[in-house]
């Protein structure tokens, strides 16, 4: 039997590391998700926006290269940002044809808001897993993430 949240899979399966991790992911996801919709915020302009206050002003075209956003989808991400007051977008000095991307002061506000309820939904992630735990899942994923 199979359900949403644990859908069937043979044992041979629910025992390979790939399979775990896509689960993990998911449920992650999920936590993190709807943590996020709490403040309106969507994981994809959660990201942006995190991307705009480490390194702007960033042009909109450097954040799309950095974050791998296409850059359609980048121009519709970009402007929900600054319609919610979020971001502004001015001409760069250093060249009139790009804008730059700054994060605002609301936008600080929100992003600290969204970074602490991302927090949460990772702790409830890892809920089960000792301080000492949830550190070696950290570095032993970041092994298999971005290996050298």
């Amino acid at each position: 039997m199979s359900d949403h949240q644990h859908p069937y899979a043979p044992s041979g399966i629910r025992a390979l590391p790939s399979w775990l991790l896509g689960r993990a992911a998911a449920r992650g996801h999920r936590l993190v998700a709807d943590a996020l919709a709490v403040e309106g915020m969507r994981m994809m302009h959660h990201a942006v926006l995190s991307a705009v206050a480490e390194l702007g002003p960033v042009s909109q075209a450097e954040l799309g290269r950095t974050l791998s956003i296409d850059p359609k989808d980048m121009v519709a991400i970009v402007n929900d940002l600054q319609k919610d007051g979020l971001v502004t977008r001015t001409p760069d000095p250093k060249d009139r044809r790009k804008n730059a991307i700054e994060i605002s002061a609301d936008g600080e506000r929100r992003l600290r808001r969204t970074q602490q309820l991302g927090d949460e939904a990772n702790a409830e992630l890892t809920a089960t897993l000792t301080p000492a735990e949830r550190e070696q899942l950290v570095a032993l994923l970041t092994r298999i993430a971005l290996p050298e």
